[in-house]
């Protein structure tokens, strides 16, 4: 292990023109595309300050997505960004070698500098045992996986999707590694269903994002597990509604 090994930040996005396809119900495509913008960029926002990374790729082929990626200092990679989640984050991973990695969603707006920083504490940790380190953040459900810090990038193979999180323990443990969980709120509310939409407004922040702005200047307001967007174009108001 390379006690010196630098520590870098990974986004992969997918083309924003058909993203967030489950907020349909309450979003239409245009708006869907800007809120999957706004978010990615609150996401590389906080990582930007952050000066304890060596530096954040974003893995997109999206246009719009490549563009914001440099206003952040955030290098674009295209290698693997057709290939999903999984792919994306593995060629990143073969990139970056014997470095280590933290990738993250480009769909958690709340994410904050505190937050990482103990992602980095963690690997620090690992660092002054010269251990390889395995860290992962579970999404609010606890069974995807929203955040995993991996050094070096290839220490266990990374497979991601909506029941990912146990999964990567065990692959970590096949691989030796003593997997450690942290459980950062922030972190673990990735936007993806209208419920996840209302659980972000209900959620009181010191920090205005990008994200929360957007859906305030279109009015959308929640109640429970329900979001409610005033008529737009003379089109009905939309809402979710509880199972």
């Amino acid at each position: 292990m390379n006690v010196q090994c630098s520590l870098y930040a990974v986004v992969p996005i997918k083309e924003t023109g058909d993203a967030k396809g489950r907020l349909a119900s309450v979003l239409g495509a245009t708006r869907r595309q800007e809120l999957a913008l706004a978010m990615f960029e609150d996401v590389l926002a906080t990582l930007a300050r952050m000066r304890e990374l060596a530096g954040i790729f974003v893995v997109t082929a999206d246009p719009a997505a490549a563009a914001i990626a440099p206003r952040h200092g955030a290098q674009v990679l295209s290698e693997g960004a057709r290939e999903g989640h999984t792919g994306a984050v593995a060629a990143a991973a073969r990139r970056l070698a014997r470095q280590a990695m933290l990738t993250v969603p480009g769909d958690i707006p709340l994410v904050q500098e505190e937050d990482i920083r103990q992602l980095i504490d963690a690997h620090r940790d690992a660092l002054r045992r010269d251990a390889p380190a395995f860290i992962i953040v579970p999404a609010h459900d606890e069974r995807g996986s929203n955040a995993v810090l991996c050094s070096p990038a290839d220490a266990v193979p990374l497979t991601f999707g909506a029941d990912s999180f146990l999964p990567h323990l065990a692959a970590a443990r096949r691989c030796g590694i003593e997997p450690k969980v942290l459980k950062l709120p922030r972190v673990a509310l990735d936007i993806d269903t209208p419920e996840d939409l209302a659980r972000f407004l209900g959620t009181h922040s010191h920090t205005r994002t990008r994200a929360r702005a957007l859906l305030e200047r279109w009015g959308m307001r929640a109640s429970g597990d329900d979001v409610y967007l005033p008529p737009f174009r003379g089109t009905p108001k939309a809402r979710t509604r509880n199972p």
